[in-house]
Protein backbone atom coordinates (compact mmCIF):
# COMPACT_ATOMS: atom_id res chain seq x y z
CA UNK A 1 0.00 0.00 0.00
CA UNK A 2 1.48 3.54 -1.15
CA UNK A 3 1.99 5.95 1.85
CA UNK A 4 -0.82 8.10 0.18
CA UNK A 5 -3.31 5.64 0.22
CA UNK A 6 -1.92 4.72 3.66
CA UNK A 7 -2.69 8.65 4.65
CA UNK A 8 -6.19 8.55 3.20
CA UNK A 9 -7.21 5.94 5.03
CA UNK A 10 -5.61 7.38 8.18
CA UNK A 11 -7.57 10.18 7.62
CA UNK A 12 -11.20 9.24 6.59
CA UNK A 13 -11.58 6.57 9.18
CA UNK A 14 -10.50 8.59 11.95
CA UNK A 15 -12.96 10.84 10.86
CA UNK A 16 -15.92 8.59 11.12
CA UNK A 17 -13.99 6.63 14.03
CA UNK A 18 -17.35 6.42 15.88
CA UNK A 19 -19.08 4.27 13.19
CA UNK A 20 -18.34 0.17 12.35
CA UNK A 21 -15.76 -0.13 10.01
CA UNK A 22 -15.71 -3.88 9.16
CA UNK A 23 -13.43 -5.54 6.90
CA UNK A 24 -13.10 -9.00 5.66
CA UNK A 25 -12.65 -11.44 8.12
CA UNK A 26 -9.97 -14.62 6.99
CA UNK A 27 -5.96 -15.19 6.47
CA UNK A 28 -3.78 -12.49 5.29
CA UNK A 29 -0.07 -13.69 4.17
CA UNK A 30 2.36 -11.37 4.78
CA UNK A 31 5.82 -11.34 3.00
CA UNK A 32 6.66 -15.04 2.52
CA UNK A 33 5.71 -16.98 5.47
CA UNK A 34 7.19 -20.92 6.12
CA UNK A 35 5.91 -23.24 8.64
CA UNK A 36 7.43 -21.28 11.77
CA UNK A 37 6.60 -18.24 11.19
CA UNK A 38 4.00 -16.32 13.50
CA UNK A 39 0.51 -16.23 13.52
CA UNK A 40 -0.92 -12.73 14.74
CA UNK A 41 -4.95 -12.50 14.80
CA UNK A 42 -6.70 -9.14 14.85
CA UNK A 43 -10.17 -7.67 15.16
CA UNK A 44 -11.87 -6.91 11.63
CA UNK A 45 -12.06 -2.68 12.56
CA UNK A 46 -10.41 -1.99 8.57
CA UNK A 47 -8.25 0.53 10.14
CA UNK A 48 -6.75 -1.53 12.92
CA UNK A 49 -6.18 -4.09 10.02
CA UNK A 50 -4.62 -1.63 7.91
CA UNK A 51 -1.81 -0.18 10.47
CA UNK A 52 -1.27 -3.92 11.26
CA UNK A 53 -0.29 -4.63 8.33
CA UNK A 54 1.69 -1.47 7.80
CA UNK A 55 3.68 -2.85 10.73
CA UNK A 56 4.37 -5.63 9.78
CA UNK A 57 6.17 -4.45 6.28
CA UNK A 58 9.03 -6.63 6.07
CA UNK A 59 8.30 -9.00 8.36
CA UNK A 60 6.90 -12.69 6.95
CA UNK A 61 3.70 -13.68 8.72
CA UNK A 62 0.18 -14.90 8.85
CA UNK A 63 -2.10 -12.34 9.95
CA UNK A 64 -5.86 -14.01 10.94
CA UNK A 65 -8.54 -11.15 10.76
CA UNK A 66 -11.30 -12.41 13.42
CA UNK A 67 -14.91 -10.97 13.23
CA UNK A 68 -15.14 -8.04 15.93
CA UNK A 69 -18.05 -6.66 14.17
CA UNK A 70 -16.42 -3.61 12.67
CA UNK A 71 -15.31 -2.41 16.22
CA UNK A 72 -11.94 -1.88 17.84
CA UNK A 73 -10.21 -4.55 19.77
CA UNK A 74 -10.50 -3.21 23.52
CA UNK A 75 -14.09 -1.61 22.89
CA UNK A 76 -15.27 -4.85 21.08
CA UNK A 77 -13.71 -7.49 23.37
CA UNK A 78 -15.13 -5.87 26.59
CA UNK A 79 -18.56 -5.05 24.84
CA UNK A 80 -18.94 -8.57 24.06
CA UNK A 81 -18.44 -8.48 20.24
CA UNK A 82 -15.26 -10.41 19.83
CA UNK A 83 -15.34 -13.39 21.37
CA UNK A 84 -13.96 -16.70 22.10
CA UNK A 85 -16.16 -18.20 19.39
CA UNK A 86 -14.85 -15.43 16.93
CA UNK A 87 -11.50 -16.13 17.69
CA UNK A 88 -11.82 -19.89 17.64
CA UNK A 89 -14.17 -20.07 14.14
CA UNK A 90 -11.00 -18.31 12.17
CA UNK A 91 -8.31 -20.44 13.32
CA UNK A 92 -10.62 -23.42 12.77
CA UNK A 93 -11.90 -21.84 9.03
CA UNK A 94 -8.87 -19.84 7.74
CA UNK A 95 -6.86 -23.15 7.19
CA UNK A 96 -4.07 -21.88 9.35
CA UNK A 97 -4.03 -25.44 10.86
CA UNK A 98 -2.16 -26.40 7.79
CA UNK A 99 0.23 -24.31 7.26
CA UNK A 100 2.61 -23.90 10.43
CA UNK A 101 3.89 -26.71 12.59
CA UNK A 102 3.30 -24.71 15.98
CA UNK A 103 0.20 -23.88 17.53
CA UNK A 104 0.92 -20.60 19.18
CA UNK A 105 -1.27 -17.44 18.10
CA UNK A 106 -0.33 -13.74 19.07
CA UNK A 107 -3.36 -12.17 20.19
CA UNK A 108 -3.50 -8.14 21.19
CA UNK A 109 -3.22 -7.69 24.96
CA UNK A 110 -6.22 -5.47 25.08
CA UNK A 111 -8.54 -8.11 23.85
CA UNK A 112 -8.12 -9.96 27.31
CA UNK A 113 -11.25 -8.53 28.14
CA UNK A 114 -13.34 -10.81 26.58
CA UNK A 115 -11.18 -13.27 24.86
CA UNK A 116 -10.09 -16.33 27.06
CA UNK A 117 -6.78 -17.87 26.56
CA UNK A 118 -7.27 -20.97 28.38
CA UNK A 119 -10.64 -21.55 26.78
CA UNK A 120 -9.54 -21.28 23.63
CA UNK A 121 -6.10 -23.47 24.34
CA UNK A 122 -9.10 -26.56 25.64
CA UNK A 123 -11.39 -25.63 22.19
CA UNK A 124 -8.25 -25.47 19.66
CA UNK A 125 -4.88 -26.72 21.49
CA UNK A 126 -3.60 -23.03 20.17
CA UNK A 127 -1.73 -21.33 23.11
CA UNK A 128 -2.93 -17.72 23.37
CA UNK A 129 0.18 -14.96 24.01
CA UNK A 130 -1.04 -11.56 24.38
CA UNK A 131 0.86 -9.10 22.00
CA UNK A 132 1.63 -5.37 23.00
CA UNK A 133 -0.54 -2.98 23.41
CA UNK A 134 0.53 -0.64 20.56
CA UNK A 135 0.49 -1.73 17.37
CA UNK A 136 3.94 -0.36 16.55
CA UNK A 137 5.67 -2.24 18.81
CA UNK A 138 4.57 -5.77 17.23
CA UNK A 139 8.00 -6.04 15.19
CA UNK A 140 10.08 -5.47 18.67
CA UNK A 141 8.44 -7.49 20.23
CA UNK A 142 8.04 -10.64 17.31
CA UNK A 143 12.09 -10.11 17.44
CA UNK A 144 12.39 -10.32 21.06
CA UNK A 145 9.18 -12.53 22.28
CA UNK A 146 8.57 -10.64 25.15
CA UNK A 147 7.10 -7.29 26.46
CA UNK A 148 8.39 -4.92 28.48
CA UNK A 149 6.56 -3.15 31.16
CA UNK A 150 6.30 0.03 28.67
CA UNK A 151 4.30 -2.07 25.82
CA UNK A 152 2.04 -3.48 28.35
CA UNK A 153 0.85 -0.33 29.37
CA UNK A 154 -1.64 1.66 27.61
CA UNK A 155 -1.05 5.82 27.02
CA UNK A 156 -2.84 8.15 25.67
CA UNK A 157 0.20 10.51 23.35
CA UNK A 158 -0.35 13.65 21.50
CA UNK A 159 -1.16 11.70 18.63
CA UNK A 160 -3.84 9.30 20.13
CA UNK A 161 -5.57 12.58 21.55
CA UNK A 162 -5.39 14.39 17.68
CA UNK A 163 -7.44 11.48 16.42
CA UNK A 164 -9.78 11.84 19.01
CA UNK A 165 -10.34 15.27 18.87
CA UNK A 166 -10.86 14.56 15.09
CA UNK A 167 -13.05 11.73 15.79
CA UNK A 168 -15.48 13.89 17.83
CA UNK A 169 -14.80 17.19 15.60
CA UNK A 170 -16.24 15.46 12.77
CA UNK A 171 -19.48 14.04 13.08
CA UNK A 172 -20.33 16.95 15.60
CA UNK A 173 -18.95 19.66 12.90
CA UNK A 174 -21.11 17.93 10.08
CA UNK A 175 -24.68 17.56 12.11
CA UNK A 176 -24.17 21.10 13.01
CA UNK A 177 -23.65 22.14 9.48
CA UNK A 178 -26.21 20.15 8.28
CA UNK A 179 -28.68 21.16 10.69
CA UNK A 180 -27.58 25.31 10.30
CA UNK A 181 -27.68 25.16 6.38
CA UNK A 182 -31.46 25.61 5.99
CA UNK A 183 -31.70 27.55 8.62
CA UNK A 184 -28.34 30.36 9.04
CA UNK A 185 -26.01 29.23 6.53
CA UNK A 186 -23.80 32.14 7.60
CA UNK A 187 -23.05 30.61 10.90
CA UNK A 188 -22.00 27.07 9.42
CA UNK A 189 -18.65 28.59 9.04
CA UNK A 190 -18.21 29.80 12.43
CA UNK A 191 -19.83 27.13 14.02
CA UNK A 192 -17.55 24.64 12.79
CA UNK A 193 -14.67 26.49 13.55
CA UNK A 194 -15.56 26.39 17.28
CA UNK A 195 -16.43 22.83 17.20
CA UNK A 196 -13.13 22.02 16.16
CA UNK A 197 -11.65 24.52 18.42
CA UNK A 198 -13.01 23.27 21.52
CA UNK A 199 -12.31 19.82 20.27
CA UNK A 200 -8.46 19.90 19.96
CA UNK A 201 -8.31 22.40 23.29
CA UNK A 202 -10.27 19.70 25.64
CA UNK A 203 -8.52 16.86 24.32
CA UNK A 204 -4.93 18.31 23.27
CA UNK A 205 -4.54 20.02 26.52
CA UNK A 206 -5.84 16.69 28.30
CA UNK A 207 -2.41 16.33 30.36
CA UNK A 208 -3.10 19.94 31.92
CA UNK A 209 -6.32 18.84 33.38
CA UNK A 210 -5.88 15.30 34.01
CA UNK A 211 -5.11 15.23 37.81
CA UNK A 212 -8.30 17.09 38.05
CA UNK A 213 -10.57 14.43 36.79
CA UNK A 214 -12.53 12.17 39.17
CA UNK A 215 -13.27 8.49 38.20
CA UNK A 216 -15.48 7.63 41.54
CA UNK A 217 -17.70 10.68 41.09
CA UNK A 218 -21.37 10.27 41.34
CA UNK A 219 -22.46 12.23 38.90
CA UNK A 220 -22.63 9.76 36.04
CA UNK A 221 -21.61 11.48 32.54
CA UNK A 222 -20.58 14.95 31.77
CA UNK A 223 -17.47 14.13 33.29
CA UNK A 224 -15.40 17.59 32.09
CA UNK A 225 -17.95 19.27 34.71
CA UNK A 226 -17.13 16.72 37.34
CA UNK A 227 -13.56 17.70 37.84
CA UNK A 228 -14.01 17.87 41.54
CA UNK A 229 -11.80 20.83 42.29
CA UNK A 230 -10.10 23.66 40.13
CA UNK A 231 -13.20 25.13 38.18
CA UNK A 232 -11.43 24.25 35.55
CA UNK A 233 -14.81 24.05 33.35
CA UNK A 234 -15.55 27.54 34.28
CA UNK A 235 -12.35 28.69 33.01
CA UNK A 236 -13.26 26.77 29.76
CA UNK A 237 -16.41 28.94 29.74
CA UNK A 238 -15.38 31.73 30.72
CA UNK A 239 -12.41 31.95 27.71
CA UNK A 240 -15.03 31.03 25.34
CA UNK A 241 -17.40 34.11 26.57
CA UNK A 242 -14.35 36.18 26.83
CA UNK A 243 -13.79 35.21 22.88
CA UNK A 244 -16.84 36.20 22.41
CA UNK A 245 -16.96 39.28 23.60
CA UNK A 246 -13.50 40.14 21.28
CA UNK A 247 -15.34 38.92 18.70
CA UNK A 248 -18.33 41.36 19.00
CA UNK A 249 -16.09 43.93 19.75
CA UNK A 250 -13.91 43.64 16.55
CA UNK A 251 -16.54 42.41 14.02
CA UNK A 252 -19.53 45.31 15.48
CA UNK A 253 -22.00 42.94 16.41
CA UNK A 254 -21.69 43.08 20.24
CA UNK A 255 -25.74 42.66 20.75
CA UNK A 256 -27.69 40.27 23.53
CA UNK A 257 -28.76 38.23 20.36
CA UNK A 258 -24.99 37.65 19.27
CA UNK A 259 -24.16 36.57 22.86
CA UNK A 260 -27.62 34.54 23.55
CA UNK A 261 -26.96 32.32 20.24
CA UNK A 262 -23.26 31.92 20.47
CA UNK A 263 -23.36 31.04 23.87
CA UNK A 264 -25.80 28.41 23.78
CA UNK A 265 -24.21 26.69 21.04
CA UNK A 266 -20.54 26.77 22.70
CA UNK A 267 -22.39 25.60 25.47
CA UNK A 268 -24.05 22.94 23.71
CA UNK A 269 -20.78 21.71 22.01
CA UNK A 270 -18.78 21.88 25.04
CA UNK A 271 -21.26 19.07 26.95
CA UNK A 272 -20.99 16.93 23.55
CA UNK A 273 -17.88 16.78 23.82
CA UNK A 274 -17.25 16.32 27.07
CA UNK A 275 -20.19 13.59 28.04
CA UNK A 276 -17.66 10.70 28.59
CA UNK A 277 -14.47 12.78 28.09
CA UNK A 278 -13.12 9.65 30.32
CA UNK A 279 -14.06 7.27 28.42
CA UNK A 280 -12.66 8.75 25.33
CA UNK A 281 -9.48 8.13 26.75
CA UNK A 282 -7.27 4.48 27.63
CA UNK A 283 -6.39 6.04 31.08
CA UNK A 284 -9.79 5.62 32.71
CA UNK A 285 -13.28 4.10 32.72
CA UNK A 286 -16.27 5.45 31.06
CA UNK A 287 -17.58 7.71 33.00
CA UNK A 288 -21.28 6.16 32.02
CA UNK A 289 -20.37 3.05 33.68
CA UNK A 290 -21.30 2.09 37.54
CA UNK A 291 -18.27 -0.39 36.87
CA UNK A 292 -16.12 2.03 37.84
CA UNK A 293 -16.79 2.05 41.72
CA UNK A 294 -16.00 -1.64 41.70
CA UNK A 295 -12.15 -2.27 42.93
CA UNK A 296 -10.30 -5.87 41.88
CA UNK A 297 -9.67 -7.98 44.87
CA UNK A 298 -7.00 -10.30 45.28
CA UNK A 299 -7.12 -13.84 46.88
CA UNK A 300 -3.60 -14.42 48.54
CA UNK A 301 -4.58 -17.75 49.31
CA UNK A 302 -5.96 -18.30 45.46
CA UNK A 303 -3.02 -16.96 44.15
CA UNK A 304 -0.22 -19.18 42.37
CA UNK A 305 1.71 -16.34 40.25
CA UNK A 306 0.93 -17.54 37.52
CA UNK A 307 1.55 -13.83 36.21
CA UNK A 308 -1.29 -13.75 33.40
CA UNK A 309 -2.50 -10.79 35.74
CA UNK A 310 0.25 -8.88 35.07
CA UNK A 311 0.91 -9.79 31.03
CA UNK A 312 -2.68 -8.38 30.30
CA UNK A 313 -3.35 -5.24 32.97
CA UNK A 314 -3.48 -2.26 30.83
CA UNK A 315 -2.27 -0.09 32.96
CA UNK A 316 0.83 -2.05 34.79
CA UNK A 317 -1.05 -2.61 38.13
CA UNK A 318 0.44 -6.04 38.75
CA UNK A 319 4.04 -6.99 40.14
CA UNK A 320 4.43 -10.86 40.38
CA UNK A 321 7.45 -12.48 42.60
CA UNK A 322 7.83 -15.29 40.26
CA UNK A 323 10.19 -17.26 43.89
CA UNK A 324 7.01 -16.52 46.30
CA UNK A 325 4.45 -17.19 43.47
CA UNK A 326 2.59 -14.33 44.49
CA UNK A 327 1.31 -11.28 42.87
CA UNK A 328 0.84 -7.82 44.39
CA UNK A 329 -1.00 -4.78 43.56
CA UNK A 330 1.29 -1.91 44.56
CA UNK A 331 -0.61 0.57 41.33
CA UNK A 332 -4.05 -0.31 42.32
CA UNK A 333 -4.88 2.95 42.09
CA UNK A 334 -4.61 3.03 38.10
CA UNK A 335 -6.77 0.45 37.41
CA UNK A 336 -9.15 1.03 34.64
CA UNK A 337 -11.74 -1.82 36.01
CA UNK A 338 -11.35 -3.47 32.40
CA UNK A 339 -11.15 -6.76 34.09
CA UNK A 340 -8.56 -8.77 32.15
CA UNK A 341 -7.02 -9.77 34.87
CA UNK A 342 -9.88 -11.42 36.26
CA UNK A 343 -10.94 -13.34 33.06
CA UNK A 344 -7.22 -14.86 32.63
CA UNK A 345 -6.79 -15.38 35.95
CA UNK A 346 -6.32 -19.90 36.10
CA UNK A 347 -6.75 -19.97 39.82
CA UNK A 348 -10.41 -17.30 39.78
CA UNK A 349 -7.73 -15.17 42.70
CA UNK A 350 -9.59 -12.12 41.70
CA UNK A 351 -12.73 -10.65 41.45
CA UNK A 352 -14.56 -7.27 41.60
CA UNK A 353 -15.34 -5.85 44.51
CA UNK A 354 -18.31 -2.72 45.14
CA UNK A 355 -17.85 -0.17 47.81
CA UNK A 356 -20.12 -2.12 50.07
CA UNK A 357 -17.94 -5.07 49.60
CA UNK A 358 -20.51 -6.97 47.40
CA UNK A 359 -18.79 -9.34 45.00
CA UNK A 360 -18.91 -9.89 41.41
CA UNK A 361 -17.58 -13.60 40.47
CA UNK A 362 -15.08 -13.86 37.70
CA UNK A 363 -17.28 -16.37 36.17
CA UNK A 364 -20.05 -13.54 35.90
CA UNK A 365 -17.40 -10.96 34.44
CA UNK A 366 -16.34 -13.96 32.23
CA UNK A 367 -20.12 -14.81 30.77
CA UNK A 368 -21.66 -11.11 31.22
CA UNK A 369 -19.88 -8.15 29.10
CA UNK A 370 -21.06 -4.64 29.27
CA UNK A 371 -22.65 -2.46 26.73
CA UNK A 372 -22.67 0.87 25.99
CA UNK A 373 -24.41 2.10 29.18
CA UNK A 374 -22.22 0.09 31.48
CA UNK A 375 -24.88 -2.48 31.98
CA UNK A 376 -23.45 -6.32 31.87
CA UNK A 377 -25.31 -8.47 28.82
CA UNK A 378 -24.41 -11.64 27.29
CA UNK A 379 -22.85 -11.26 23.77
CA UNK A 380 -20.87 -14.39 23.77
CA UNK A 381 -22.09 -17.55 21.54
CA UNK A 382 -20.11 -20.07 23.53
CA UNK A 383 -21.27 -18.77 27.03
CA UNK A 384 -25.54 -17.75 26.46
CA UNK A 385 -27.36 -15.92 29.05
CA UNK A 386 -29.54 -13.62 30.28
CA UNK A 387 -29.31 -9.54 31.29
CA UNK A 388 -28.29 -9.28 34.74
Amino acid sequence: MSWLKYALINVAETCFRMLPIPTRTGLITLGNPGRNSPVILTCNFHLTVVRVKRALRGIDAYLLVANSRGINVWCAATGGLFTNHDVISVLKTSGIEDLVDHRHVILPQLAATGIEGKYVRKKTGWIVQWGPVDIKDLPVYLQQRKKTPAMRQVSFPAEQRFEMAVAWAFPISLVAGLILLPLWRGGILPAVSLTWGLALAIFMTFPLYQQWLNPKSERIGFVLFDFGRGGVQLILLAGIFAGLVVVAKYTGQFSGTFFLRWGIMSTLVVLVLSLDLMGSTPLYKSGLHTDRFLNVALDVNKCKGAGFCEQVCPRNCYDVDHHRHLATQPRADLCVQCGACIVQCPFDALCFESPNGETIAPEMVRKFKLNLLGKRLVKTKDRPGIKQ
